[in-house]
């Protein structure tokens, strides 16, 4: 008997945010993925659940992999998670759930809906939603003038990525380089969190804005 391998979104910054179903689901399991065993910890602690716990992130060696499938094929069950969200938007997870598909078709691997930054930035943002198109993270290094010029270019908008406190303000410069200072954006600020925030201007003006303390926490970005 094959054990059953959970893909389960947990808080993006509130914890309160978590599904009922996410909490049974972590209370049933045997064992869980987390992409950093530190903040999974501290969400379990709050929810009074004490499960052990493999680290697994995009760095995760072979031997990992395999005893997964060892543990799922003697019938016991796996919840993944990522620090926040849910696992493969941006985040690790795609690889293992490719290779059990591979290895082990007959596990079943199930979705446990919830928290996403993606869809709490559009509800708010006031922008049709209707259609979008999610770009990630941009390059650190290479490739960042090519990926913004792609964005202006791309046709089903509004455009949403993500981004870091540490390169913020690069990404603001290479956008007003390739789509103007008037280009209008909305970022919203960690969400869920306390200093969370939805901030409507230009890209001239975002430059501005986030400077210093406002620059600090996690972003989306998003252009009509």
């Amino acid at each position: 008997m094959n054990g059953k391998l959970y893909v389960v979104a947990t808080p993006i910054g509130n914890l309160k945010d978590i599904t009922e179903r996410g909490v049974e689901t972590l209370k049933g399991v045997d064992l869980i993925l987390a992409e950093d065993t530190r903040v999974t910890g501290k969400l379990l602690n709050h929810l009074g659940i004490k499960k052990p716990m493999w680290r697994y992130d995009e760095y995760a060696k072979n031997d990992l992999y395999e005893r997964v499938l060892e543990f799922l094929g003697s019938g016991k069950a796996i919840a993944m998670v990522t620090d926040a969200g849910t696992p493969n938007i941006a985040d690790p997870g795609s690889k293992l759930i490719a290779f059990v598909r591979d290895r082990t078709p007959e596990v079943k691997i199930v979705p446990i809906p919830g928290p996403s930054a993606i869809a709490a930035a559009l509800s708010a943002s006031g922008m049709n939603a209707d259609k979008f198109t999610f770009a990630g993270y941009p390059p650190h290094k290479k490739g960042r003038r090519t990926f913004f010029q792609t964005l202006k270019e791309i046709g089903i908008r509004p455009v949403i990525i993500y981004e870091s406190p540490h390169r913020l303000q690069k990404t603001f410069a290479d956008m007003e380089h390739i789509c103007g200072p008037n280009h209008p954006l909305i970022v919203a600020k960690e969400l869920t969190k306390i200093h969370e925030e939805i901030w409507r201007g230009t890209v001239e003006e975002a430059k501005k804005y986030f400077e210093k303390e406002k620059g600090k926490g996690e972003f989306v970005i998003i252009t009509p």
